[in-house]
């Protein structure tokens, strides 16, 4: 693929990526992700897809237009595999079976989360104890005002038909998917390998052009790098398939890009190491000495979006680095510090 195809994989359409298999990007407004791409497996029964985007008109309309290129409706959809819960990925499937009877399936690690926007008692954001906890009290006082009318409309996060459970397969017309239990992203995320075509369906667990959030979600797994990493590790351990990622253009090399990524948190964890070294730290601390983003950029040149997923990203790496013994930590009023172990 050339550069300048890798740059027009946002453009609207429905792509073959292998027979029966089409790749189709649906818009993400306000994101700075641009699209999500959701894949359409035809079979004899109807249409598999793995996600379904997010549940907004452009979205909806978006995927009407796409399925009639290959001479499909959206009431052809008989099943949605969901490889996380995030928006993009799972809203646009809860509002297709409520108008279809579609069949939703999402990793049970992600039902704390389901749970969460469902319950009545929640007294106050979980990310801003968070970011209090990582040394960030004013990122949490952005934070607060930032979300504060971002109620999330329930009628969109039903809970799925079937939670997936470990890895296990699941047959997809005359197709078998390997459902390989992948958290890190989130703790319920899944990727679907199709070994006979070579394929790796990826969700955000390998992208292509940029490194998945970690430590990033509402209900926190106690060292979700470690998990990542882990994940990563099973995912290099299938065949080198072909990458179907949920953000950026199709790639031909799942192991390629494995590497890629643990090397690049290879280093973040020695620039982490590096940095408590000098001086005992929080993790805004350590996350204000760190370059953020292709551009390099610092934290104080980020939004406030940015500057908490860059901050419980640097406390993810740092838990990481105390739960292996190689830092300490000790808590703090002004929140949790490590230093030399």
């Amino acid at each position: 693929m050339t550069v300048a195809e890798a740059k027009r994989w946002t453009e609207p359409g429905a792509y073959p990526v292998a027979p029966g298999v089409h790749r189709i990007p649906l818009p993400l407004p306000m994101d700075g992700l641009r699209a999500v791409n959701v894949y359409a497996i035809e079979t004899d029964e109807g249409l598999t897809l793995i996600d379904g985007g997010w549940a907004i008109e452009e979205s909806r309309s978006l995927l009407e237009r796409s399925l009639a290129d290959i001479d499909r409706k959206v009431a052809d959809i008989t099943r949605f595999l969901v490889t996380h819960v995030h928006r993009d990925h799972y809203t646009q499937a809860v509002t297709v079976r409520r108008e279809f009877g579609s069949h939703v399936s999402l990793g049970l690690g992600d039902k704390p989360t389901l749970d969460l926007i469902h319950a009545d008692d929640v007294e106050e954001d979980p990310y801003l104890e968070m970011l209090r906890q990582a040394g960030a009290p004013d990122v949490a006082d952005e934070w607060a005002t930032f979300t504060k009318d971002s109620t999330p409309d329930r009628s969109i996060w039903g809970y799925p038909d079937t939670w997936l459970d470990g890895d296990h397969t699941i047959p997809v017309g005359a197709r078998t998917l390997d459902a390989v239990s992948t958290p890190g992203h989130t703790q319920g995320h899944f990727v679907f390998a199709d070994r006979p075509a070579g394929l790796l369906f990826a969700g955000d667990h390998v992208l292509p052009t940029i490194t998945p959030s970690i430590g990033f979600e509402p209900v926190l797994a106690t060292l979700p790098l470690g998990d990542f990493l882990t994940s990563l590790a099973k995912v290099r351990a299938l065949p080198d398939l072909q990458l179907l990622p949920a953000h950026g253009p199709v790639t031909s090399s799942s192991h390629a890009r494995v590497d890629e990524l643990v090397a690049h948190h290879d280093e973040r964890l020695d620039l982490c190491r590096e940095a408590v070294s000098r001086e005992p730290a929080t993790a805004y601390d350590v996350a204000r000495q760190l370059p953020w983003t292709r551009h390099e950029r610092r934290m104080d040149d980020l939004d406030v979006f940015n500057a908490a997923l860059a901050t419980l990203e640097t406390r993810a790496h740092l838990e990481l680095l105390a739960a292996r013994g190689e830092l300490s930590r000790s808590e703090h009023a002004e929140g949790v510090v490590y230093g030399p172990s």
